[in-house]
């Protein structure tokens, strides 16, 4: 109802063809990137890049719904008859032999927003039960440097430093606060 108020006509909110025309015909709002069509680009890098109170609403609009078919409607047919939802862990369905769940995948469930977190705190253990968090980080590299004893890897990870900013200051021969987070992501 916002997102159509702020565009002063109503259209479906989920038709790209019926935002591009209110975006890009009605508001004026400039073609920042093209689809390979050659039409005007409504995907969210692009929207980010755009100041305009039709655009933020149709962000939120977007994060709500994407929270409410994935978690909310995927959820609720996983329902036990206990009243629970209860995952399955698989060890060998990852190809990187990492743990795995489904049915639903609680390593999935949203953390980056308050929204999203509030998915989170719908699960709740068992009374007299908890939930355990477990993070092996960079374990796989724990492992190689341990097995190859490679000095590099066994002081970063002995300074606990982050491996993958330490690798990126080795190979750019920079000083660790230099790296940037491109730089980073290409040691990584």
């Amino acid at each position: 109802e916002k997102i159509v108020e702020l565009a002063g006509e109503p259209f479906n909110v989920n038709s790209t063809d019926q935002l591009r025309a209110i975006l890009f015909d009605k508001l004026g709002l400039p073609v920042l990137k093209k689809t390979s069509t050659g039409k005007p680009s409504t995907d969210a890098s692009v929207l980010k890049k755009m100041d305009h109170p039709l655009v933020e609403a149709l962000l939120e609009y977007r994060e709500l719904e994407k929270l409410r078919s994935t978690y909310v409607d995927g959820y609720l047919p996983l329902i036990g008859p206990d009243g629970r939802i209860h995952t399955r862990f698989n060890q060998m369905a990852a190809t990187t032999g990492r743990l795995s769940s489904d049915s639903p995948n609680l390593q999935n469930i949203p953390v980056r927003s308050e929204t999203g977190r509030t998915i989170r705190r719908a699960f709740v253990a068992d009374p007299g039960h908890r939930f355990l968090v477990a993070d092996y980080s960079q374990i796989e590299l724990r492992v190689l440097a341990h097995m190859s004893e490679d000095p590099f890897l066994i002081e970063a990870f002995l300074s606990d430093m982050d491996i993958h900013t330490a690798t990126a200051a080795r190979v750019w021969g920079l000083e660790p606060e230099e790296v940037t987070a491109d730089l980073r992501r290409t040691a990584k």
